[in-house]
């Protein structure tokens, strides 16, 4: 962003143009709260350099680099995932725009958010920091349209009000302009998970949350973009394609609703713009005022509504988590996701005197089948790593990225490599660089195998699985001891002692127990097999 931005605070000759909108700015510490603001473009003022990009917090918002089409309700919609909107003020001619939140904490969350997400609208980047002015005064004659469309949404956003309750909701926020997406999935035959939708949707911009649900025996959706436009692109592109191979077909429509109000964050919901909310263990996660307004939706679409509550009972297929979003993105048949992007990680950090290439693959194979692994001859705290697809890739990067491996924080990003090279035959490169490519340890290599439903967050509980029946629970407690950590601990899954869970200290302590135990054999031709949980003991 700029270092010093401009908003508009000056008075205007008004000329053959009509006002679009007028306001009078209060602010605490200038002079010029008398004044109106007009957005008719003819200023015949300079500009007042005010905001600056770390300006105090305020709930009202000044928005420059507005696309000069847009129109109040996309503006409007850039908010409300963060709260309720309480006024707008659009100054076409400058394209800028005021908003004004409820609260200082929704604008916080909001400028937090986009500093790191950029906006945008109709393709364009938008800038959005806070404003000198504490409180946006209107002036409603002037503002008429906005104030419209604000109580059209906001009438909307409640859902208290009948969907269908005023007129003005009607002519001003029709569906098409939602950012809310309703995704039913038809002939699902692999499980989709919240991470699947997330990964597919991301491609034509921001999500910010989603709701999943299972409704009429059907697995359905809730998705909210940052912006409508990107809805309506995401809804063009992936209407009536499939995820995988012919099946799980997506039908897509815009929902009615303009915000979601997701309270927890798990496999069944999620609010990107708030990781501190709860998990809310096996809790639904919609809001019931949501559900009221989302079985009015479906009934008006003529489809049968159970009551609600109950209508909306939680997902219980298992959370195939990410890897299942890497089998799915793998095989798309859809524009803009595909297999491609790129496989070459670049890990760096790496404890050089402690890493090999079999310790990458290991660690690193959880997240997909690791093809290649070359340890940079001149810099051996760095490696390349060449996963099966471009999702695989971004897979391990999200997860492993930041982690401790061998006491190290280790850094995970794209390579600008296309592939790793392997040492032309004859040359000795201290097996630095190792082809996996035939490894019998690959997890993914069977379309819809178990393993992508049971990837998960490097955490400090373990999943082991094919302990053969000699083995007690002591063999295993030592075992995993001598890998240099502290076993917390120890439980058998009650229906088949060829599984259980063992919690190591740290989440460092069971990256490392897995790189040495993941495959270890424990007679009887039974090779240990090792994976991250979701579950605590």
């Amino acid at each position: 962003m700029d270092g010093i931005v401009t908003e508009v605070a000056v008075g205007v000759k008004r000329g053959s143009d009509e006002l679009l909108s007028g306001s009078v700015l209060s602010s605490p510490n200038s002079n010029m709260s008398s004044m109106v603001v007009t957005a008719n473009g003819n200023d015949s003022k300079k500009f007042k350099g005010e905001d600056k990009m770390d300006g105090a917090p305020s709930r009202v918002l000044h928005i420059r680099k507005l696309p000069g089409e847009v129109t109040e309700t996309e503006v409007i919609a850039l908010g409300l995932p963060f709260g309720k909107v309480t006024n707008i003020l659009m100054l076409k001619g400058k394209n800028q725009a005021f908003l004004e939140l409820a609260t200082e904490e929704a604008a916080v969350t909001m400028v937090n958010y986009y500093s790191a997400v950029t906006p945008h609208l109709r393709n364009q980047p938008i800038y959005i920091q806070y404003s000198n002015h504490k409180e946006l005064k209107t002036d409603n004659t002037l503002n008429q349209r906005a104030q419209a469309v604000l109580q059209a949404v906001t009438a909307v956003q409640t859902a208290n009000t009948p969907l269908s309750g005023t007129t003005v909701s009607e002519s001003a926020v029709t569906p098409a302009q939602s950012p809310v997406l309703r995704i039913i999935i038809d002939n699902m035959y692999y499980p989709v998970t919240l991470d699947v939708l997330h990964q597919i949707f991301s491609k034509f911009g921001a999500v910010l949350k989603i709701i999943t649900f299972t409704k009429n025996n059907q697995f359905q959706a809730l998705l909210q973009y940052g912006d409508p436009v990107n809805a309506q692109q995401a809804k063009l592109a992936l209407d009536g394609q499939n995820i995988y191979n012919a099946c799980c077909t997506l039908r897509i429509d815009f929902s009615k609703l303009v915000n979601l109000n997701v309270k927890y964050n798990n496999d069944k919901s999620r609010d990107y713009t708030r990781p501190d909310l709860p998990s809310g263990d096996g809790q639904p996660a919609l809001d019931p005022a949501i559900a009221a307004a989302f079985a009015k939706e479906t009934s008006l679409l003529g489809l049968p509504v159970a009551a609600v509550p109950g209508a909306l009972s939680p997902l219980a297929i298992p959370n195939a988590a990410a890897a299942a979003a890497a089998a799915a993105a793998g095989r798309v048949g859809m524009p803009g996701v595909s297999a491609g992007g790129n496989t070459v990680l670049l890990v760096s950090n790496l404890n050089e005197e402690m890493v090999t290439p079999q310790s990458l693959f290991t660690l690193f194979g959880v997240y997909g089948d690791v093809q290649r692994v070359k340890i940079l001859y001149n810099k051996k705290d760095s490696a390349l790593i060449q996963m099966a697809d471009g999702n695989q890739s971004q897979l391990a990067m999200n997860h492993l990225n930041g982690q401790k491996m061998y006491g190290k924080i280790i850094r995970v990003t794209l390579s600008k490599h296309q592939t790793v090279q392997l040492p032309r035959e004859g040359l000795d490169d201290q097996g630095l660089t190792k082809d996996f490519g035939n490894s019998p340890l690959h997890r993914f290599k069977k379309p819809g195998s178990k393993n992508f439903q049971n990837i998960f967050p490097p955490s400090a509980t373990l999943h082991l699985s094919n302990i053969p029946p000699s083995v007690a629970e002591e063999d295993l407690r030592t075992l995993f001891a001598n890998t240099g950590g502290t076993v917390k601990a120890f439980k058998f899954f009650q229906r088949d002692h060829k599984m259980a869970l063992l919690q190591m200290a740290t989440v460092e302590e069971a990256i490392q127990a897995l790189i040495d135990l993941h495959n270890y054999n424990l007679g009887e031709n039974h090779h240990l097999r090792v994976s991250f949980s979701k579950s605590t003991i």
